[in-house]
């Protein structure tokens, strides 16, 4: 199940706030002209100190422009498709802020996260934290 709302539990709300604070960062970093990879360094940097596992964020296309690791994904247009990324393309289209997945298998290999995915301040675009069922 997913929810449009800011936040269940504890973590939840934590991932809430690291997506709106990467979201702000990035649009600060961008203004400022800091380069890709000192944008990523400082991502891969909060990975490594916190509890989140990953962050991802898209241009106005969906397009992963910008992560804590290397990642070449497009997350899907429509918001009611049928497949993990979904959801969040209601973040690009402007019909929601916030976006809070339950924890499930990653399509990608299985393993299960959960996603927390916030509007960009800058423009459209998805800035979404995981975090990595340690069970």
């Amino acid at each position: 199940m997913t929810t449009m709302n800011w936040g269940r539990n504890r973590q939840e709300k934590a991932m809430v706030a690291a997506a709106m604070t990467a979201a702000h960062y990035l649009a600060a970093a961008l203004k400022a002209g800091m380069s890709r990879t000192a944008i990523e360094t400082a991502l891969a940097a909060v990975v490594r100190r916190s509890g989140m596992s990953e962050f991802w964020i898209t241009d106005e296309t969906g397009r992963i422009v910008f992560g804590s690791e290397p990642m070449d994904f497009v997350f899907p247009s429509d918001p009611d498709g049928d497949s993990q990324g979904a959801p969040f393309a209601a973040l690009l289209q402007g019909t929601t802020d916030v976006v809070i997945q339950d924890p499930q298998p990653r399509e990608l290999d299985g393993r299960v996260f959960q996603y927390v995915g916030v509007a960009g301040v800058d423009c459209p675009r998805i800035v979404q934290v995981g975090v990595a069922d340690t069970a």
